[in-house]
């Protein structure tokens, strides 16, 4: 899952515009005349511009004005000092202005980031989109497959006995994990969407306090998030390694399209899917995460695209180089969609999960919400971890009840 977000945001950067922050943007691919302009920008050079290509700033970088060669403010082209205002702006533009600022923090010495052209095209047009999208299709699948398989249920008569199945504090550990996902998802939602579908609904000033309210949340649940991803971690990765038993569970898609239940132990295939993709993605998550919150302390990606190049991966599959230099808001801006990519197909994964622990399965949610399941729906679901129980007590577990 994690590649394929890498995929995605590397395809939309490769054939996104080309932005210049230097004079290290890659040469034209052709050769313009700019004799006709001087020298000067021509409407060949603005029109590969805007339409992403390739376009060479050597010529601009140096068109910083010329007091001594300026013609006299009275003439025609005469310039107040020698240098127009485009003169300033590129100047800054290419590091070659010399300009001061009270300004000491780590981005100080960028006056003006102009790579980021890109990054609100996707964030405001692919992300919003084909994110949206993957949410509405999950549910909507998941409403078809409930109208056409119903809700699985216990084949066998119930014994009115319980069997243990998680722990207090496993429980604890999943229900922080899962509210605190909820809560950070809910909150990302409404900061990335909130610009688009809560402002025309509510208004600026309205959206102005719930979007406040909505980072504030976002950046301190967080860490509950990372405390119960290594909770669960430490709790189940014992259980979630694969065997052959997962191999017949997936053959057989679960028991989810009749033909009765396959064998499975704690985890059955099914789970052990979900609990990597949570660890795998989760991590990921709350490292693009960090680095958002400490964006000056840690930067990804120049470092990670750097290795990447060294592989020859990127060249490999059509990527080209990806770019080794960037500038702290640049790094933000590769973080940030990161972060959304992931946090998305992990919400789809997420919904399928809450999906049959609820009301796709009978029986499921006792597992996490009393810690406790019928003995019938734990030999049907879980048939070799039920015999390791009995094997290992010897008798039916002394913690069997009669069900109320």
């Amino acid at each position: 899952m994690a590649g394929l977000a890498f995929v995605f945001l590397a395809t939309w950067l490769t054939s996104g515009p080309a932005n210049a922050q230097d004079a290290a943007t890659p040469p034209a691919e052709v050769e313009i005349d700019r004799s006709a302009t001087g020298g000067a920008t021509t409407l060949e050079d603005i029109l590969r511009r805007q339409q992403g290509l390739a376009s060479d700033n050597d010529y601009r970088a140096g068109e910083l004005g010329n007091p001594d060669a300026a013609a006299g403010i009275t003439d025609q082209l005469g310039t107040l000092g020698g240098a127009s205002d485009p003169d300033l702006w590129r100047g800054m533009r290419f590091n070659a202005a010399d300009i001061s600022t009270q300004v000491r923090g780590p981005a100080s010495t960028v006056l003006i980031q102009d790579r980021g052209m890109w990054w609100l095209q996707f964030r405001e047009g692919p992300l919003l989109v084909y994110g949206g999208y993957l949410l509405l299709g999950t549910l909507a699948a998941l409403a078809v497959f409930f109208l056409l398989r119903g809700r699985v249920r216990i084949d066998g008569a119930k014994t009115g006995r319980r069997i243990e199945r998680f722990k207090n504090v496993e429980r604890f550990g999943h229900w922080l994990l899962a509210g605190s996902f909820i809560v950070l998802g809910i909150t990302g939602l409404v900061s990335l969407m909130g610009r688009k579908f809560l402002i025309p609904v509510m208004g600026h000033d309205s959206y102005a306090w719930i979007a406040g309210a909505s980072k504030w949340v976002h950046n301190n649940v967080s860490w509950a998030f990372m405390l119960a991803l290594v909770m669960i971690f430490v709790m189940w990765v014992v259980h979630n390694f694969p065997d052959r038993t997962d191999l017949k569970w997936l053959a057989k898609g679960g028991g989810l399209f009749g033909g009765g239940h396959p064998p499975a132990k704690k985890f059955n295939a099914g789970q052990k899917l979900i609990f990597w993709s949570t660890i795998v993605l989760g991590a990921s998550i709350s490292v693009s995460g960090i680095s958002l919150l400490f964006p000056f302390e840690l930067p990804l990606f120049a470092k990670t695209f750097a290795i990447l190049n060294t592989t020859g991966l990127p060249e490999m599959f059509g990527f080209g180089i990806l770019p080794e230099t960037m500038t702290l808001h640049e790094e933000m801006q590769y973080a940030q969609l990161w972060h959304a990519i992931v946090s998305f197909v992990l919400m789809a994964i997420i919904l399928a999960h809450i999906y049959i622990g609820s009301v796709g399965m009978e029986g499921a949610f006792d597992a996490m919400g009393s810690g406790m399941v019928e003995e019938q729906w734990a030999k049907e679901h879980h048939s070799l971890w039920v015999a390791e129980v009995k094997e290992r007590e010897g008798k039916a577990p002394s913690g069997a009840t009669p069900a109320e």
